[in-house]
């Protein structure tokens, strides 16, 4: 396996580390427009080689992972298209997929996001074990290549993520709401605080460890998350106003005083917590299911997206086309209790024929 890493920051120099020391690469080569940070990357052991170019890169390679800020992924993504051989898999670790997704009709581009990382930045807070039990979405297309996705979501196992399919647009919306929406929320309270301490005769009390857990991502990386507010702005918007609704009501219910409906009121953020806790650390055994499809394109995005709908992790997949090549067999591996009779029922509902092995 050779890769390709354009941009070795932490999330680039993380897979480096990672696909060396744990997915047994033979190369991993790695373009930087910052000379010095490709630099820092082979020093830290996370690039075999330098490149000085994109397409130089890309000899050889495999799989190729765009590894830059949001707002400059469809610019690259296009130049290492270009270059990359024509059974080279090109992912992304972007935040935001809509945009992305949508600028390439190329079987081979896969967009990825895998949900990890750190409040600091750059090669040097590079880790092997990064993506370690992270989920990294995955958003194909009926365009996508089986076979390349396949490979894709191989090397993401070995990685030690979990890749998970979804739609590029119900990622953006998932993604506004756990993820871009709490950054909004921190850079308003800090901001909130700032201000009362600047308008109020006395000082502010210590701040408490609930202001400090729910501000930790206040002002991130700007050169990040400008990208990510600019790129996911509907929808980020969208679940903004929603939660101004969510919080007028609270006002209201904390100005009519009643104990008993701000009691359960609280109790209720405590169950819907713990639920999507519980829903986070699902798992169980692994389930191996058999998938008889006709071989044309979109059919492994189409099952991995209907699962990924359907809440079912593919803990690892195998394609085998027929002699024929007019049909093919999935072999589909399941991890969580009721996981296979689920995927079962949700395959047989695309109209595929599936079975448990024994």
């Amino acid at each position: 396996m050779r890769i390709a890493l354009l941009g070795v920051g932490l999330i680039g120099g993380s897979v480096g580390l990672a696909a060396r020391d744990r997915a047994g690469a033979v190369e991993v080569r790695g373009f930087d427009p910052d000379h010095a940070r490709v630099e820092a990357a082979a020093a830290r052991g996370a690039v075999d080689r330098t490149a000085g170019s994109v397409a130089e890169a890309l000899e050889g390679a495999d799989a190729c992972f765009l590894c830059a800020p949001v707002t400059a992924l469809p610019a690259l993504a296009e130049e290492a298209l270009a270059a990359a051989a024509h059974d080279c898999v090109v992912t992304d670790v972007g935040s935001t997929k809509r945009l992305i997704v949508a600028a390439t009709s190329d079987e081979r581009f896969v967009g990825g996001h895998p949900v990890a990382g750190a409040e600091t930045a750059g090669v040097e807070h590079a880790r092997a074990d990064l993506f370690e039990g992270a989920a990294w979405y995955l958003t194909p297309t009926e365009r996508s290549s089986g076979l390349l996705y396949e490979r894709l979501h191989r090397l993401i196992v070995a990685l030690g993520a979990h890749p998970v399919a979804i739609d590029a647009e119900a990622h953006d919306r998932l993604l506004a709401t756990v993820s871009h929406v709490p950054h909004v929320v921190a850079n308003v309270l800090v901001a909130q605080a700032a201000r009362a301490l600047s308008e109020e005769a006395e000082g502010l009390p210590r701040v408490g460890p609930s202001f400090r857990d729910a501000t930790r991502v206040a002002g991130a990386n700007s050169r990040v998350w400008s990208g990510i507010y600019a790129t996911n702005a509907e929808a980020i918007a969208a679940e903004l106003d929603e939660t101004a609704e969510r919080l007028t009501a609270a006002a209201g219910l904390l100005r009519d005083g009643r104990a008993e409906a701000i009691e359960a009121w609280n109790e209720s953020a405590r169950e819907d917590r713990r639920r999507l806790l519980e829903a986070d650390l699902a798992g169980g055994p692994v389930r191996e299911l058999r998938v008889s499809v006709p071989n044309r394109p979109g059919i492994v995005a189409q099952v991995a997206l209907a699962l990924g709908r359907g809440g079912v992790n593919i803990a690892d997949m195998a394609l085998a086309p027929a002699a024929d090549m007019r049909s093919g067999a999935m072999t589909l591996w399941v991890s969580g209790d009721d996981a296979a009779a689920r995927a079962g029922r949700l395959v047989a509902e695309l109209g595929f024929p599936v079975v448990e092995a024994s």
